[in-house]
């Protein structure tokens, strides 16, 4: 049963105990971090420390995480809960798209890894006709072009070039 505090709190109920352990949690781990990521520099002002803003913010999560669960008016998971801690997981597929992403285009290069993840995401989010696929690999095209020429980005190129032939290889490596 649920108790007056309870029935009264303002905000939606679902997830807030899981996010607030999971920033404190995640706040602590940072924390317990710092003294080996980051380090006292001697004859360096107090504020101009490189640990002193790092930790500052993770304190700073911490502390703020801490509230957060203290003015919570229950200490109980409820179903609701894991309903949405399953939908901010949904969201982490997208992170694993873009590592995998981001491991594929030294191997074998911006352009066609571009064009590969457009047309995969594409097609995962329920856009599997010819015209939509289409769509996703000339915004790939066009992102390549951007990025490589008019935002003069250099990204290597991939491994997948070696085997050409020369000059068709260094077109690719320098354009692709």
């Amino acid at each position: 049963m649920q108790t007056e505090r309870e029935r009264r709190f303002p905000g939606p109920r679902r997830g807030q105990l899981v996010f607030a352990l999971v920033l404190m949690v995640f706040g602590l781990i940072l924390l317990a971090q710092t003294p080996t990521q980051t380090r006292w520099v001697a004859k360096t002002g107090f504020f101009a420390q490189p640990r002193f803003w790092p930790a500052v913010g993770l304190m700073a999560l911490v502390g703020l995480g801490g509230l957060h669960l203290a003015k919570l008016p229950w200490r109980r998971f409820t179903g609701a809960d894991w309903v949405e801690v399953r939908k901010w997981a949904a969201a982490l597929e997208y992170a694993i798209w873009f590592m995998a992403y981001v491991l594929v285009v030294p191997v074998i290069g911006y352009l066609p890894a571009s064009i590969l993840f457009a047309a995969t995401l594409s097609w995962r989010l329920g856009y599997r006709t010819t015209r939509m696929i289409a769509v996703s690999i000339l915004f790939a095209i066009a992102t390549v072009i951007v990025f490589k020429s008019f935002l003069s980005v250099k990204i290597p190129g991939g491994m997948i070039y070696e085997y050409l032939p020369g000059a068709v290889r260094s077109f690719f490596i320098l354009n692709l």
